[in-house]
């Protein structure tokens, strides 16, 4: 009875791990596409994007150095978890005129984790 119970915890926890792992993939694969135009270090600079360290809690468009759109500028966004994840999943019909190319994430895990694993690159 001990060994089934040692082996039935052996595999809920691989299993479980597994799928966290699978959850960071989703984040990590979104954040990959975010470093594309992003830096995320202190001492990042602007690129096609704003750097975003220190995202959470920035009023949009307001990173110094960085030619926002009026759009953007004019949104009064306060980036949070609620605000970026809108925003993330359609930022076209979010703010309407911003100049950000990217489509946007369906996926609810891969956008929560991409959430998650932003707020860590990020601080």
């Amino acid at each position: 009875m001990i060994l089934r119970s040692a082996i039935f915890i052996a595999a809920a926890l691989h299993f479980g791990q597994s799928a966290m792992a699978a959850d960071s993939g989703q984040g990590a694969a979104e954040l990959q596409k975010c470093k594309i135009c992003h830096s995320f270090d202190k001492a990042g600079t602007n690129r096609v994007g704003p750097k975003l360290n220190g995202v959470f809690g920035r009023e949009a468009g307001t990173e110094p150095g960085f030619n926002y759109s009026n759009a953007m500028k004019n949104s009064g966004i306060v980036w949070d978890d609620a605000s970026l994840a809108k925003f993330l999943r359609d930022p076209r019909a979010d703010v309407p005129g911003n100049r950000m190319s990217f489509p946007g994430i369906e996926d609810d895990a891969a956008l929560s984790d991409l959430l998650r694993q932003l707020k860590q690159a990020t601080e």
